[in-house]
């Protein structure tokens, strides 16, 4: 039996999946999706827990599991996006209107968990998307703890643990020094980077960018899906801007410049853009073959 439950009334309909689909999940070991709802571990102020939701549109169904359960059920309408209005929100080119319309359930919600997001983002850092959420599924699997609840999900790893791992045994998750250093950086100040869930977009983006090897690309990355900011842009990003100017101007290959061009008019939801784009339109053509994989866990 769950510890907590609630039932959310949502002013505007929520679409589960495509509302929580940029969440971390450990290769689906903190995060599934199923024929139920979603099955989401975390740990909380309180403790661990695992939160199932439920339904969608305007009734969706929480249940929680564990010693967070009761902070979890909680700030579930920020997870979800209940709260989530779209005030001053308007389409300005006629493809995110059709992706407004298309994907009306696509909310910007907010984890409130911001280590939990940092340091998969962290591991995404300069290598392709595939090879970083192997390196966290592996990371999951080393230091995740059984989750409270029903079902055989994974706790995401706790900040101790990972400071008490040396970089060297990042290795053989394929994380070299550089990027294993920023991650235990994290974790060893994650109390004070969790304070920003209570601090302004801009003070939050300052907070997170003082600490070295967070730069604006990781800033915002983090920001949008931890803090609900739906106006972080991830400047920095190697196809980002190809896919905004794809889509808005019908031009194959942009840099950040141009994407922020374009994206101006949506200045304050320009992270909502951003997620309507990368969700419902194809990218651009590609050019020239796909990079290989790098390895370094058996260095």
């Amino acid at each position: 039996m769950a510890v907590a439950t609630r039932t959310i009334s949502c002013a505007a309909p929520v679409d589960l999946r495509l509302t929580l689909r940029p969440l971390p999940s450990g290769g689906g070991l903190t995060m599934r999706f199923a024929a139920d709802g979603v099955w989401r571990t975390t740990r909380t102020p309180d403790g661990p827990a695992t939160l199932h939701v439920s339904g969608g549109g305007h009734r969706v169904d929480v249940e929680a599991w564990g010693p967070g359960a009761q902070w979890a059920v909680e700030h579930a309408p920020g997870l979800v996006g209940a709260d989530d209005t779209e005030d001053g929100f308007e389409a300005r080119h006629a493809v995110v209107a059709e992706l407004r319309r298309r994907l009306r359930g696509l909310r910007v919600g907010r984890s409130r968990a911001v280590v939990e997001a940092l340091v998969p983002t962290v591991l995404e850092q300069k290598v392709q998307g595939v090879q970083a959420r192997r390196s966290y599924t592996r990371l999951v699997r080393a230091l995740g703890e059984r989750a409270p609840g029903p079902v055989p999900l994974l706790l995401p790893p706790a900040p101790a643990d990972i400071v008490s791992m040396p970089y060297y045994a990042f290795h053989r998750m394929n994380v070299e020094r550089r990027r294993a250093e920023t991650v235990r950086l994290v974790a060893r100040h994650a109390r004070r980077l969790e304070e920003t869930t209570a601090m302004s977009p801009d003070a939050a983006t300052r907070r997170l960018r003082a600490l070295p090897g967070v730069g604006a690309w990781t800033a915002a990355e983090v920001s949008q899906v931890a803090l609900g900011d739906a106006d972080a842009v991830s400047v920095g990003d190697y196809h980002l801007p190809h896919h905004v100017a794809w889509a808005l101007a019908g031009e194959a290959r942009a840099d950040d410049a141009r994407m922020l061009e374009l994206l101006e008019p949506y200045r304050g939801h320009r992270g909502r853009v951003i997620r309507l784009l990368v969700a419902g339109h194809p990218g651009p053509p590609r050019f020239g073959p796909r990079l290989p994989l790098k390895t370094i866990a058996s260095h």
